[in-house]
């Protein structure tokens, strides 16, 4: 029989707050991290706000120092959520074994601060046009030498292993917003396999960045720059695109025995996972095939009836489709379940997104009240679903359902409970 996969350790850093408890207390309190941008200068941008991490120097919680060197600020984003997490599970050195021991990571594309590659530009200017041929003689001796290595995906697994002495299994997952839930779920197969003893999954993005702004405002942006804090709706009638932000979040996942033999809190179970794909076709949009077929699997994997969800914490990504499609499939599947939506507070984090909103469910079990939806004021018919709305939802059944797609057609399921639900 597979080992049961327990949560030992959390660990945030979030536009609403660095560290579980800031986290959890802006949740409860219903304060936005969406405003106007400071990370860089949005001068001609047709948005100019998002949910940045504000307030976070990485010199405060990364040692040594010089690592810092070659980590972009999603690696060092990650990186701290993944220290706050080992030190709520007494991971210290010599308390586990390293061979047992392993990560798994999400990362999105990574961008580099332009100031960075701007003297290599420059060296390939030739009467006003950029001149290909000069790239490789020229520009190189601009970049420093360590420069790949600060935005290379699987970095922040490589930077968690090596600071915490984690020599077992280790991989990186880079699909969008389903990666963090992935990580969360091979991580929970490593342990079940008797692979290792002890993972940190999660996943840490940062969408604060003009190439992003310019790749992605084309899109299905949200333009209420009247009211940054009421721009991320999801589910609302209203909502007319989605919000950009940057966070991170990491698990302590560790079999039943293990956790039990280290005495140490149990904070939640994860119960059962699932992930599909769904195929586009000349651009078509998605129906939600890959939702319903992850919470089906995920359900049948957790051993668990539609009704004994106690509430879905969903993708609500705050565009007009995705909400809808989203919507529909768990009506279909659960019926009148109990739905909360935590993007209405910090916005799409990428790679993170996943991460960060399981962090909401794991805090919501173990307080017994599930954070209320922001700025669900109208519901929409379309999206015929019970969206926790202007208090906490209480008294709720202990389980929780996190949902997580990507634009390209993936999606996925986690189950999890509490530590006695």
């Amino acid at each position: 029989m597979p080992r049961e996969v327990v949560i030992t350790g959390l660990g945030v850093v979030s536009p609403i707050g660095i560290g579980n408890d800031a986290f959890w207390a802006a949740l409860l309190a219903g304060a936005s991290g969406v405003r106007p941008l400071t990370l860089f200068d949005t001068t001609g941008m047709p948005v100019s706000f998002g949910a940045e991490v504000v307030g976070f120097d990485p010199k405060e919680f990364i040692k040594p120092r010089k690592s810092l060197k070659v980590m972009s600020r999603d690696i060092q984003l990650g990186v701290t959520a993944a220290g706050f997490a080992c030190a709520q599970a007494a991971i210290a050195e010599g308390t586990i074994d390293p061979e047992r021991f392993g990560v798994v990571f999400a990362a999105d594309m990574m961008q580099c601060p332009l100031e960075d590659v701007e003297p290599a530009y420059r060296g390939c200017l030739v009467e006003g046009k950029f001149d290909f041929r000069r790239w490789g003689g020229q520009a190189m001796e601009h970049i420093y030498p360590l420069w790949m290595l600060k935005y290379l995906p699987n970095m922040p697994a490589c930077h968690i292993a090596i600071a915490h002495d984690a020599r077992g299994p280790n991989n990186s997952h880079a699909l969008g917003e389903v990666s963090s839930l992935l990580a969360v779920a091979e991580g929970a197969r490593v342990i079940e396999r008797g692979q290792a003893d002890v993972m940190v999954v999660g996943g840490a993005s940062s969408r604060i960045h003009p190439t992003t702004w310019v790749r992605t405002c084309i899109g299905q942006i949200s333009r209420r720059a009247d009211r940054p804090t009421s721009a991320s709706r999801p589910f609302d009638a209203e909502r007319d695109g989605a919000v950009h932000g940057e966070g991170a979040a990491a698990l302590i996942l560790e079999s039943r025995e293990h956790a039990e033999a280290r005495r140490v809190p149990i904070l939640g179970r994860v119960l059962g996972y699932s992930s599909g794909f769904e195929p586009r076709y000349n651009g078509t949009p998605l129906a939600g095939h890959a939702i319903r077929g992850s919470i089906a699997n995920a359900l049948r994997a957790a051993g668990v009836e539609p009704g004994g969800v106690g509430h879905v914490n969903a993708h609500g990504l705050s565009t007009v489709h995705d909400d809808q499609v989203e919507a529909l499939a768990i009506r279909d599947a659960l019926g009148d379940v109990p739905v909360t939506a935590p993007k209405s507070y910090f916005g799409n984090l990428g790679a993170g997104t996943g991460a960060v909103e399981l962090a909401v469910s794991v805090l919501a079990l173990a307080a017994h009240e599930v954070p209320a939806t922001l700025n669900y004021e109208k519901p929409d018919p379309r999206c015929p679903i019970n969206v926790i709305r202007g208090k906490p939802l209480r008294s709720a059944p202990g389980t929780a359902l996190i949902l997580n797609q990507a634009p390209t057609g993936q999606a996925a399921a986690v189950m999890i409970a509490g530590p006695q639900a």
